[in-house]
Formats: C-alpha cells, sequence, structure tokens
C-alpha cells in the first residue's frame, strides 16, 4: 500500500524513529496514521526502558516563573552535552518546569516518597471502619488502591501531562528517551508560591 511521504515524516517527528521504519509501520498499519504511531510508541517506549540504566549527568536546569506568584526549578539530565543542547531537549525541560507549576507535585516519582509517609495513609486507610467487614485480601486491595490515589497526583511521573492528557509525565518522558536517543531523567524540581510557606 501506498503511503504519503508527509505521513512518513510526521511519524518520524512523532516517534524519533527512522524514516524506513515510520514508512513500514505505516504500511503495517495500511496507511491508518494512529494505528501506526500507537505502535511505534510501544516499540519506541520499549526501547526507551533498556536505556534508564544508562548514567545521565549532562542536562539543563530550567526555571518558569508564572504571573510573579509562582516559580519553578527543574533539573533535567541526559547523557551528553550535545543532546543538553539541543532545542527539543531544552524545549522538554521546560515543559516540566511548566507542569511543576501548573500541578504542583511533591515527588518526581513513587521510588521519592518517604516510606513513613506511605505507612501513615495506609494505616489511615487500614482504620476506616467499613473495611472490618470485608475479607482480607479484598481488604487490601482496596487499601492499596485508596494509598495510589492519595499519591497518584503528587506524583510528577503518574500526572496527567498538562498538554497532552492522553499521556502521563512519564508517558512523556520515554518519548522524549526515544526521541534523543540517550538516557532522561527528572532530577529534582523546586516550586515556590508567593505567600505559601513549605
Amino acid at each position: 500500500m501506498a503511503v504519503s511521504i508527509d505521513d512518513i515524516r510526521k511519524l518520524k517527528e512523532l516517534t524519533g524513529v527512522g524514516l524506513t521504519d515510520a514508512k513500514n509501520a505505516l504500511v503495517a498499519a495500511d496507511g491508518d496514521f494512529d494505528k501506526a504511531l500507537e505502535e511505534m510508541r510501544k516499540k519506541g517506549l520499549t526501547k526507551a526502558e533498556k536505556k534508564a540504566d544508562r548514567e545521565a549527568l549532562e542536562g539543563v536546569i530550567d526555571s518558569y516563573v508564572h504571573g510573579g506568584r509562582i516559580g519553578v526549578l527543574v533539573e533535567v539530565n541526559c547523557e551528553t552535552d550535545f543532546v543538553a543542547r539541543t532545542d527539543g531537549f531544552k524545549e522538554f525541560a521546560h515543559l516540566i518546569a511548566l507542569q511543576v507549576a501548573s500541578m504542583n507535585p511533591i515527588y518526581v516519582s513513587e521510588a521519592d516518597i518517604p516510606a513513613e509517609e506511605v505507612e501513615r495513609v495506609r494505616n489511615e486507610a487500614l482504620s476506616n471502619e467499613s473495611l472490618k467487614s470485608k475479607p482480607a485480601d479484598i481488604a487490601e486491595k482496596i487499601v492499596e488502591g485508596q494509598v495510589k490515589k492519595h499519591f497518584a497526583e503528587k506524583v510528577l511521573l503518574n500526572q496527567s501531562y498538562i498538554m497532552d492528557d492522553s499521556m502521563t509525565v512519564g508517558q512523556f518522558l520515554k518519548e522524549t528517551v526515544a526521541k534523543t536517543g540517550e538516557n532522561v531523567v527528572i532530577r529534582r524540581f523546586k516550586r515556590i508560591e508567593l505567600g505559601v510557606n513549605d
């Protein structure tokens, strides 16, 4: 099946794959762009996960100030200075700063949540009277769900991405890894809001 060169280029841009891979994906999807994009995203995310173990010590610190009332500093790392200087990488860091300003996360990832905080929320959920009448395995699942829900909006990588709510920030990060070909890490952030103490 013939596919348009515009679609091939667009798919290449969105996924960070080569032109041949983009063309093959479109042919395999019978020219259905959305289907091809979904397949390429899956492949790209798999490659991105393999890069996660590589050391990322280069990068940028980006800042964003919203209306003089909210300020954000974010450190985003990659493997090479070459990638750190690209417009795409700088834009990614800036979009993460916008996300932090807008959604006010507390942690970058679930691994950053202190164990005692998880335990506190878990114990709070366990003390709910309605759980006492439930079987132990069901009660455990309910508690796990409540703990996950409690931290869902507090963890940056788990938040819905503000520029495209069909994906999480974590998925956006993996797409960026696929595009750059390097491990990319959101190392840390600091958000300051006028008149609000930490």
